[in-house]
């Protein structure tokens, strides 16, 4: 299902030369990196540890293996561009953003589908260079009409604020409550 997203894709953002495509992988290493660039995300163990690295990888690979997940990645640098040879396009370039994406079919609102957002990341060093609202607005521009989703959600803890704020400039609305119930 997600497979049939035609990636990679360039994406416009203030810095130029980004490309977002689906994660591999040799991602593995950056993509713990940016999940540990986070300090929320870091409260919960997201540290990069090598020791955690078997944990991210079956992750990962089960992501990458089920057709209704996939996991992309913004890519910056050197030959990455969609014009660039197949194997080229990792170039030199450096991995500054991600997202999963599931798609999750439904009964409710008259059988819809939805486009589950989750883990948006951008380095921080690189936040509010449009890289986030680029591959937000490919989330719902291209990829939920292209996989027949009627509806795009995400969840967001409620301490980031500014990711809120983010969210709602895009068109999102805070239209739910969630919950969590913490399987030990």
């Amino acid at each position: 299902m997600l497979h049939a997203l035609d990636l990679p894709v360039d994406l416009d953002t203030r810095i130029g030369g980004v490309v977002l495509r689906r994660a591999r992988p040799g991602d593995l290493g950056a993509l713990m990196r940016l999940l540990s660039d986070d300090p929320i995300s870091a409260s919960r163990g997201d540290v990069a540890a090598s020791d955690d690295e078997p944990a991210y990888r079956r992750a990962l690979e089960e992501i990458l293996g089920d057709p209704a997940n996939d996991l992309l990645v913004a890519v910056v640098g050197v030959g990455v561009g969609v014009g660039a040879s197949t194997s080229d396009r990792d170039g030199d370039g450096r991995l500054v953003g991600t997202l999963q994406l599931t798609r999750i079919p439904g009964m409710a609102r008259r059988g819809s589908t939805r486009l589950l957002v989750e883990a948006v990341r951008v380095r921080s060093d690189l936040r509010s260079s449009g890289i986030g609202g680029a591959m937000m607005r490919w989330v719902t521009d291209v990829a939920a009409p292209a996989l027949g989703s009627s509806l795009v959600q995400l969840t967001s803890d409620a301490a980031r604020v500014d990711a809120h704020r983010f969210y709602e400039r895009l068109g999102f609305a805070a239209s739910h409550t969630g919950f969590k119930y913490r399987v030990r």
